[in-house]
């Protein structure tokens, strides 16, 4: 239900303005860009990032490939987007335009190319960084996602070294983050997830969270684009929860309240949408 009013529409829509707009020193628009299929063409390039690119000699995901062509076409600097704040800057215009990039591509089938040498290597790194533990917690990726059936809290973990669960969880970002309201590419994902870890963070488009992609993105081959989702839908959650006069522990009363809390105001929201629809048609 709330995927049919789902807010990343705002964020794609937006993506699509800063797409064709001129912008930045050089005062030009991004349909020059080449994302791996040619000049202009976004159409089938996500399910085919990250990639090797000639003109960099770099596997590059979307993002990092994002940053390339806003500096060399519009003259950007590279910083305000790797040094800048989630959600604010350059760095959200770099997050709307993937969403719309990559929602040109929803229903197709993800394909990433390993013909080139690096995007092997690529794979290599990646695998070995997402079996790789460490921090306070011993921590890995695949602490949460390497095995069937695990979960957190309410929240169910796919895992992400085959498909289909792969296709679940690499094939659903950008989405959109209903319990904080943000929307999240692939790489603020996989930054919060090292921070969920306790590691440091790497770097907005780093080598770490590229080679990451390819490794998670030719698992998931075959597996079908879902972009732009919503994540944290309470409907789903709700479906899960205790059922009401179920003894429960204290984390489990604060999260069930919390979702039941938020389940109400969703509803309040798609209720005033309507309305305003009903309003505007009149």
């Amino acid at each position: 239900m709330l995927q049919d009013g789902n807010p990343a529409e705002l964020f794609e829509a937006k993506g699509e303005e800063l797409w064709k707009k001129p912008r930045g020193p050089k005062n030009a628009s991004l349909e020059k860009c080449d994302l791996g299929k040619g000049p202009g063409v976004v159409k089938g390039a996500f399910v085919e990032l990250p990639r090797h690119f000639k003109d960099t000699n770099k596997v590059q995901d979307l993002e990092s490939r994002l940053i390339t062509c806003m500096q060399t076409l519009q003259g950007i600097d590279p910083k305000e987007i790797i040094k800048g704040q989630w959600g604010r800057g350059e760095r959200a215009n770099t997050t709307a335009l993937a969403t719309w990039i990559a929602a040109q591509s929803k229903g197709m089938a993800f394909n990433l190319p390993q013909s080139h040498a690096q995007e092997r290597t690529m794979y290599e790194v990646g695998k070995r960084l997402f079996f790789q533990r460490g921090g306070p917690h011993d921590f890995a990726c695949a602490s949460c996602h390497g095995e069937e059936g695990k979960r957190i809290r309410l929240q169910d973990l796919p895992l992400l070294t085959k498909a289909p669960g792969d296709g679940v969880g690499f094939a659903a970002w950008p989405a959109y983050r209903v319990s904080n309201g943000q929307m999240w590419s692939m790489q603020h994902r996989l930054n919060d997830c090292y921070r969920q870890q306790r590691f440091p963070e790497p770097d907005f488009a780093s080598d770490v969270t590229v080679a990451l992609g390819v490794y998670l993105g030719v698992n998931a081959k075959g597996d079908k684009s879902a972009v732009p989702t919503i994540k944290d839908d309470p409907l789903s959650r709700l479906r899960r929860l205790p059922p009401r006069g179920q003894r429960l522990w204290p984390g489990q009363a604060r999260s069930t309240a919390f979702w039941r809390g938020l389940l109400r105001g969703h509803r309040y929201w798609l209720k005033a949408q309507r309305i305003s629809e009903r309003n505007m048609s009149s």
